[in-house]
């Protein structure tokens, strides 16, 4: 995009971000008003996050295609309309209290997102120099983690205020008919935000078809001749299913950081008003790392090389929650916030570096590594029923930072000649 100004099409895309990264943070809360509003345990509350990430795996891959067909303007579009029909399956759903349905709008919305994420992120990626491309999409990070600070402070306010009461009321109500009421109330507090939220992403949708922004062909903008590649399937760039592999392993904590949290806190015995905010703390500190990894790369550090110096803070504030209790361990927890914010942003152009035309394909095995937000939560929800909920959380946070560290000193290097 030689001689075009970016700074258009990063603010429509920047709007984007901070639409989804609204959407997607509202998860951490969710599980928290799940477990009320259906009467379900951990294991159950946490299929919120894993109908959500579960539908990138399923979607993913579909979403290229598509995006093949329509051009990364459109498919954006399109991503924001099936959000829309996700959000108004979810507010319905949950009126009703029906849990599977509600796990199906949230399979909806994700899979909305899928698409949007499969073109907006490589379209960022390559709307500049790849070797820029962390700058960018720190950018994009900061209107996403802005959002993610306001999701859990607005959904506490217009959904669970005053969570501690109604929790004490429903268990001491005095018939089956009252305490169904008490529930069936809170319930259908989330009715009338998820529709203004599907109405308003219906008209971002228009407003994206309508717009301005360029299409750009990723064949051209990301060549395989820089990275001394001639020609070969996509099974021949070994750097970017390691990175597919650190991808994964990166949303598994990145979930686990920024949702899990308040199921965290909750082992402490530390009370429902506080845990349900306390995915706003991740997300500010993550909003801290961007605006460091803004003014740090390249200026400083390489991506690669803030790459590797996150994950090494990873494992350090994994094994401070550890060896703490109460606020503070959940301050080490929130501290992985700034550890986890230039990591999809180093990530995501390191592995498509060089794809040329597989550059779409490639991109959609990222987003679908995304299902990592969904498995390893999943394996904490289960484990820290049979074990000590602490020490589960740093036995599967660690060795993934370890991974990511190792793909930012060697594993995107892996299988290029160049560049």
């Amino acid at each position: 995009m030689a001689g075009r100004s970016t700074l258009g099409p990063m603010i429509m895309i920047g709007v984007l971000f901070f639409i989804f990264g609204f959407v997607t943070w509202l998860n951490g809360p969710l599980i928290t008003f799940v477990k009320l509003a259906f009467q379900v345990p951990d294991a159950y509350a946490f299929l919120v996050p894993f109908a959500f990430y579960i539908s990138y795996l399923v979607f993913s891959l579909p979403a290229s295609l598509l995006l093949k067909r329509t051009g990364m303007k459109k498919g954006m579009a399109l991503g924001l309309f099936a959000m829309a029909v996700g959000a108004v399956l979810f507010s319905q759903f949950v009126s009703l209290r029906v849990f599977a349905g509600a796990l199906a709008g949230l399979f909806v919305i994700g899979a909305g997102l899928s698409l949007l994420q499969t073109a907006s992120n490589p379209y960022i990626a390559i709307l500049g120099p790849i070797e820029s491309g962390a700058q960018r999409i720190a950018f994009m990070g900061i209107c996403n983690k802005l959002a993610g600070v306001l999701a859990p402070l607005t959904f506490s306010a217009l959904v669970l205020k005053g969570i501690d009461k109604i929790d004490q009321q429903v268990r001491e109500a005095a018939t089956l008919e009252a305490r169904t009421s008490l529930l069936d109330a809170f319930a259908a507090k989330v009715h009338l935000p998820y529709l203004v939220m599907a109405a308003l992403l219906v008209l971002l949708a228009v407003w994206v078809v309508r717009s301005s922004l360029p299409e750009i062909k990723p064949s051209g903008a990301n060549s395989e001749a820089a990275v001394g590649h001639a020609q070969g399937s996509i099974f021949s760039f070994p750097h970017l299913w390691l990175g597919v592999l650190c991808l994964f392993l990166y949303v598994g904590v990145e979930v686990m950081a920024g949702d899990a949290i308040g199921t965290y806190g909750a082992g402490f015995n530390l009370p429902l008003e506080w845990t349900s905010r306390f995915t706003a703390l991740t997300l500010g500190a993550m909003l801290l790392g961007y605006v460091a990894g803004l003014l740090l790369i390249p200026r400083v550090f390489t991506q690669q090389r803030y790459l590797a110096i996150s994950a090494v803070l990873g494992v350090l504030f994994s094994v401070g929650a550890y060896v703490t209790d109460g606020y503070l361990s959940v301050g080490f927890v929130a501290a992985l916030g700034f550890a986890n914010a230039m990591m999809w942003p180093a990530i995501f152009p390191l592995a498509i570096k060089g794809l040329g035309s597989h550059t779409e394909a490639g991109s959609a095995l990222l987003i679908m590594a995304i299902a990592g937000g969904a498995v390893v939560p999943q394996l904490f929800a289960h484990l820290k029923q049979h074990f000590d909920f602490q020490a589960v959380f740093a036995g599967l946070m660690v060795p993934c930072y370890l991974y990511i560290l190792f793909y930012g000193m060697r594993g995107h290097r892996v299988g290029l000649r160049a560049g």
